[in-house]
């Protein structure tokens, strides 16, 4: 009998991220860099005009800090997310709180860090998305709770955002399967390239 999508989807999930986890944490800390070099130097974030949100890294994610640096030093206005035990109309459980390099952070869910709770809730206009798996046509694989899906869903039901996945080359795998409720990424940046998604699937 074959796999179902979300048998196959946990499978890739726990192969990626043992191949992430091995990964040497020089050649991280090294390949952050690049991949912070590659965003900001590229077009990607050409034309967003509002907040940008990005993720406090958890285990062996890649770090987006080094490219929030950057947009601060742009004057870009950034936010990170909070998962909140309410979801909102949309199903989505996400919310942005306005963030900058080096202010105050408290402990969230899962591990993470996240603003303070006084911090302002913000719709960011451009999300920069952690991931486990990835593929060629800027299929995501997350960590399997679809918060990013639903909110992704959510911030696009009243505007419009861009959304760059942050990874490792290792994290690439042939082929992810798409279920109704996944949604593509505009691009996925790592410390080799940037695969941006195919015209015909935008």
């Amino acid at each position: 009998m074959p796999m179902t999508d979300a048998a196959l989807k946990s499978a890739l999930r726990k192969a990626a991220m043992a191949r992430r986890d091995e990964l040497e944490i020089d050649d991280r800390l090294e390949w952050d860099q690049s991949i912070a070099e590659a965003l900001l130097a590229s077009s990607l974030l050409d034309g967003v005009e509002g907040v940008v949100a990005a993720y406090w890294p958890m285990r062996s994610e890649a770090d987006p800090r080094p490219v929030m640096v950057g947009l601060k030093d742009r004057g870009v206005a950034l936010a990170l997310p909070v998962t909140m035990r309410q979801a909102d109309a949309h199903g989505s459980q996400l919310v942005f709180r306005r963030w900058s390099p080096w202010e105050p952070i408290v402990p969230g869910v899962f591990g993470t860090l996240v603003p303070a709770e006084d911090a302002e809730i913000v719709q960011p206009a451009a999300l920069i998305v952690p991931l486990i798996a990835f593929d060629r046509g800027c299929r995501r694989i997350g960590y399997g709770k679809g918060h990013y899906d639903r909110a992704i869903a959510a911030l696009k039901a009243v505007g419009t955002v861009r959304t760059i996945g942050v990874a490792y080359a290792a994290q690439e795998v042939d082929a992810i399967p798409v279920e109704p409720h996944d949604r593509l990424l505009d691009a996925v940046v790592t410390e080799r390239e940037i695969i941006r998604l195919p015209a015909q699937a935008a």
